[in-house]
C-alpha cells in the first residue's frame, strides 16, 4: 500500500481516490492512426479524461487481431506490434507523463504527481514463432503478453475460437510445445504471463507451468456471467493456488448477458458484483480492475476514464476501504509485478 493511502480515514471516498495509485491494467489504442493523447479526443482513455477521472496509470496494448499463420501474416502481426510498442512510449514526456517498466517506478510516478504510462502486447501470435522477440518486446518496455486473442495460435487454444479461420474446439489441447517454450521464456525476460482470452486448459496449463504467478488482465466470473471470456470458479481457485490475479473489467456483457436482440443492461454495480464475488471466492489479494477501454469495455458509471472515481465510490458503498481499494486498484498487481520482476533470470 502507498504510505499516503494508508493514513487515509476509510470513511472518505473521494479522498481515498485522490490518495490511490489507480492502475487500470488494459487499455486499448486505435491502430493505425492513434489520436493526440495529450488532447481531448472521442478515445474512451486520453490523458485529459484521466486527471478528470484521476486514473493515474494506464496499461496501453500493443494488440495484434488473430489472423492467417503463413510467413506473411506473421510478418504483419510482428511488425505491428513492434510499432505500437514504440508508439506507446511516446506517449511519456518524462516530466508529466513517465514511462514506467517496473513497480518502482510505478509508485514513484505516482508519488511525484506524474501520470504513468505502460505497454504491453496482447495476442501472442505476432512472436511469429521467434521467441527472441519477447526479449524485444520486454527490451521495449512492454510488461505482459496475452498469450491469445480471439481464435487460436501457434502458443495456444483460445476461449474463442474462429470458425472463419479454420478453428475447431481445440487445436492442441491448451498449451502448444512452443506456448510452453514461450511461457518459459516469458519467465526468464520478465514479462507477466497474461491468460485473458485463453481456454480454460490453456490458462490452468499456463498457471501450473509458470514459475510466477499469471494475470488474467481483463476478464470476470463465470459464475455471475455465462460467458467463453470469463473464469470459472475452478480457475480462480487456480490463480489463489499459484498467487495469481484477475483483473476484473468493464466489458458489459462479461458482466450481465445481454438479452436477445438487446444490449447488456450492466452498470458499474456490475463490476462490483464481479469484484465481490472474485473476493469471496479466492481472497482480495488475488483480484484487480480493469476496463478494456477503447476495446469494448465501458458502462453506465464508468463509460470513461473521466468517471473512474465512480468505481471506487461504488467498492466504498460496498464496505471496501482504503487498504481494500488500494489492493484492487494496484497493490495487487504491483506485487505480482515485483514477483516476476525477481523471477527474471
Amino acid at each position: 500500500m502507498t504510505d499516503d493511502v494508508a493514513t487515509l480515514p476509510a470513511t472518505d471516498a473521494a479522498a481515498i481516490h485522490a490518495a490511490t495509485l489507480t492502475l487500470d491494467t488494459h487499455i486499448d489504442i486505435r491502430w493505425p492512426d492513434p489520436p493526440d493523447a495529450t488532447a481531448e479526443t472521442d478515445r474512451r482513455v486520453d490523458f485529459p479524461k484521466m486527471l478528470r477521472g484521476r486514473l493515474k496509470a494506464a496499461v496501453f496494448i500493443a494488440f495484434t487481431p488473430q489472423g492467417k499463420r503463413d510467413a506473411e501474416g506473421l510478418a504483419t502481426a510482428a511488425a505491428r506490434a513492434e510499432a505500437m510498442l514504440r508508439h506507446i512510449r511516446t506517449r511519456a514526456d518524462g516530466a508529466a507523463r513517465r514511462f514506467c517498466t517496473t513497480a518502482d517506478e510505478l509508485e514513484a510516478a505516482h508519488r511525484a504527481g506524474a501520470l504513468a504510462v505502460l505497454s504491453a502486447v496482447e495476442n501472442g501470435n505476432a512472436m511469429a514463432r521467434d521467441l527472441s522477440r519477447l526479449r524485444l518486446w520486454r527490451d521495449l518496455g512492454a510488461i505482459y503478453v496475452t498469450i491469445t486473442h480471439d481464435g487460436h495460435n501457434d502458443l495456444a487454444d483460445a476461449a474463442r475460437p474462429k470458425p472463419d479461420l479454420g478453428d475447431g474446439v481445440a487445436e492442441h489441447g491448451g498449451l502448444s510445445a512452443l506456448g510452453r517454450q514461450a511461457i518459459a521464456e516469458m519467465n526468464r525476460v520478465g514479462l507477466l504471463v497474461d491468460v485473458s482470452h485463453s481456454a480454460k486448459s490453456s490458462m490452468m496449463q499456463a498457471a501450473e507451468l509458470s514459475r510466477v504467478p499469471v494475470v488474467a488482465t481483463h476478464s470476470c466470473c463465470r459464475a455471475l456471467c455465462d460467458h467463453p471470456r470469463n473464469l470459472d470458479d475452478e480457475q480462480l481457485d487456480m490463480l489463489r493456488a499459484t498467487g495469481g490475479l484477475i483483473q476484473i473489467t468493464a466489458l458489459d456483457v462479461f458482466l450481465r448477458p445481454a438479452p436477445q436482440g438487446g444490449r447488456s443492461p450492466a452498470t458499474v454495480t456490475d463490476i462490483v458484483d464481479h469484484v465481490d464475488h472474485a473476493v469471496a471466492r479466492i481472497g482480495i489479494d488475488h483480484v484487480g480492475l480493469s476496463s478494456d477501454f477503447d476495446g469494448g469495455g465501458g458502462v453506465p458509471g464508468w463509460r470513461d476514464a473521466s468517471e473512474t472515481g465512480n468505481l471506487t465510490a461504488e467498492l466504498h458503498r460496498r464496505g471496501y476501504g482504503a487498504r481494500e481499494i488500494d489492493l484492487l486498484w494496484s497493490g495487487n498487481f504491483r506485487r505480482v509485478r515485483r514477483l516476476v520482476q525477481r523471477g527474471a533470470v
